[in-house]
């Protein structure tokens, strides 16, 4: 695999290209010759030196020979994916697993490293101007009533775009997360509810339709909502 490198990366070159790579079909060969089925691809993405990292990229690739990422692209992978903090330095890892499209045959190419430093963006969803948030519904104690009580349903703030509760949940029931005790005029919520996993967490939104599913079994449960990535964790404590 060879990297062409393009843009610097940084919002003035959002659109341009920061990022080319090339690599070969590997032509997988049997005792009956060269393959003819295809080949898939899939470029990964890591901090980590074996790819380890349960947060790396992959992207699949099908046929093609080369991928390109725009900066706006590879910013936001390194934003969001990999969970890189901006304006800061970072070492990448870069490879591209062929395989054949109907067994597990598999050639890893070489890795690239890149030094790269993202850049800030606005967070996917906006976070509550109150610097507050709570959570209503009947997966909690105070269940729909509303204003809730507090501290027990308030979030604790770690930063602008970050906000964490432990709290008891009733199992098989739903909430919302609201920016202002006591007002239901916005909310934040989820798009579809029905969403295989999202009672464990996935995307969110602000004043979507669904409430968020809870999970399926009553307990203690960590909630992070990073409104950086748009993004929620329900965590069994």
């Amino acid at each position: 695999m060879t990297v062409q490198q393009g843009a610097e990366i940084a919002y003035a070159n959002a659109s341009q290209t920061a990022l080319t790579l090339s690599w070969t079909n590997p032509n997988f060969t049997f005792n009956t010759g060269v393959s003819s089925l295809d080949v898939n691809y899939n470029i990964e993405i890591d901090t980590a030196a074996d790819f380890s990292n349960p947060s790396k990229k992959v992207i699949s690739v099908s046929k093609d020979l080369s991928y390109s990422f725009t900066v706006s692209d590879l910013n936001d992978i390194l934003l969001n994916q990999l969970v890189l903090a901006p304006a800061v330095s970072h070492t990448l890892q870069i490879r591209v697993v062929s395989s054949m499209a109907n067994s597990s045959a598999q050639v890893v190419s070489n890795t690239v490293q890149l030094d790269v430093t993202p850049y800030a963006i606005p967070p996917k969803v906006q976070p509550p101007a109150s610097g507050q948030l709570y959570i209503v519904g009947d997966a909690t104690d105070g269940g729909w009533n509303n204003p809730v009580p507090v501290p027990a349903q308030e979030f604790t703030q770690l930063s602008t775009t970050l906000y964490e509760i432990t709290i008891n949940l009733i199992g098989g029931k739903e909430y919302l997360l609201i920016p202002v005790n006591g007002d239901w005029s916005h909310k934040y919520a989820v798009k579809d509810k029905k969403v295989s996993g999202l009672s464990g967490g996935g995307d969110f939104g602000y004043d979507l339709g669904d409430n968020f599913p809870g999970p399926a079994n009553s307990g203690t449960y960590k909630i992070t909502v990073d409104f950086q990535r748009g993004k929620f964790t329900v965590t069994p404590q």
